[in-house]
């Protein structure tokens, strides 16, 4: 969606044009988050987002990029992640066929041959790089997802990009954007993120939704779901993430049971359909056979329960 949408748009005004402008993503954030993402829109500052996988951080990068117009970057982290694959490298290959030609010319003025092979036409841009260039739609949004996932090497390296939104490169000095790009930081929290990094941006916890929101959610992702399944499918994740499992199910494998559901034909939950499809839902056997048999019909009766008790 990110990517068809490219007409530029205003950024919002107000707390209130936020939540609009995220719904008409059809992205159900909370105020609280809503009225970071203004904060951060109009202060000019990154965000960083923990919370549980699934829960919808990446999203709200890949909404605020749609609506907004503007074009995603996306540097997805992971361990050893490096400035050369994050932020630029040069076009070695390039360089030595430069350097050759030179010589085969004749060419001796080393310091402007050396001035020539470290310019910007052998430069080799990668995300971080890319986000600080300029675009006719407006600054991108650059998602960098995950940071966890690295080490704090690469953090410190962050630094400069998150306070000055410029990279420094020793061959050619500092690289600064014209206009801030629009940062999204994302972390699982499978580590925690350095207080330097965490100052310079704006913090919020994305959790799990309440059962209202998540209904809400539902709605607008998955449209096909009937309204009692929708209820239904609800209850029952809210109420699993209460167990003792080893990984909850977040947002996303709500959406995803939704939709699986509905390919069944599905119009309200029932043990063996859930027991069937307990996998799409849960990622980990052991949480898969806690699940089973008698506790899935337990939380099943008790959803019956109370959809009863409040149609009385």
């Amino acid at each position: 969606m990110a990517q068809a949408l490219r007409t530029p748009h205003s950024l919002p005004t107000s707390i209130d044009a936020t939540l609009e402008l995220l719904s008409a993503g059809a992205y159900v954030a909370d105020r609280s988050l809503a009225t970071v993402v203004f904060l951060a829109l109009r202060m000019g500052r990154p965000i960083l987002l923990e919370g549980e996988a699934g829960v919808g951080k990446t999203e709200i990068a890949k909404v605020l990029a749609g609506v907004l117009g503007r074009k995603l970057i996306r540097l997805q982290c992971y361990e050893g992640l490096d400035v050369s694959s994050a932020v630029y490298e040069w076009n070695y290959a390039g360089q030595m066929m430069a350097i050759r030609m030179a010589e085969a010319e004749g060419v001796v003025d080393r310091s402007r041959l050396e001035e020539d092979v470290f310019s910007e036409r052998y430069l080799v841009k990668r995300p971080l790089l890319q986000a600080l260039a300029p675009d006719v739609a407006g600054p991108p949004v650059l998602l960098i997802d995950e940071l966890d996932r690295t080490d704090e090497a690469f953090e410190a390296f962050l630094l400069e990009v998150l306070s000055d939104s410029q990279v420094t490169i020793p061959e050619l000095g500092a690289i600064k954007a014209e206009h801030p790009p629009i940062v999204i930081v994302t972390s699982n929290r499978t580590r925690e993120i350095h207080d330097a990094l965490k100052r310079r941006c704006l913090y919020h916890w994305v959790g799990y939704p309440t059962a209202e929101r998540e209904l809400q959610i539902l709605k607008a992702k998955a449209p096909r779901a009937p309204a009692r399944l929708s209820r239904e499918i609800v209850a029952f994740v809210q109420a699993i993430r209460a167990q003792d499992l080893f990984k909850a199910p977040g947002v996303a494998e709500t959406l995803d049971w939704a939709s699986a559901l509905v390919e069944l034909d599905a119009v309200a939950l029932d043990p063996a359909m859930v027991s069937d499809t307990m996998g799409v839902l849960l990622k980990y056997q052991d949480d898969i056979q806690k699940m089973q048999g008698s506790r899935v019909k337990a939380i099943l009766d008790e959803i019956k329960t109370g959809a009863t008790a409040k149609a009385g």
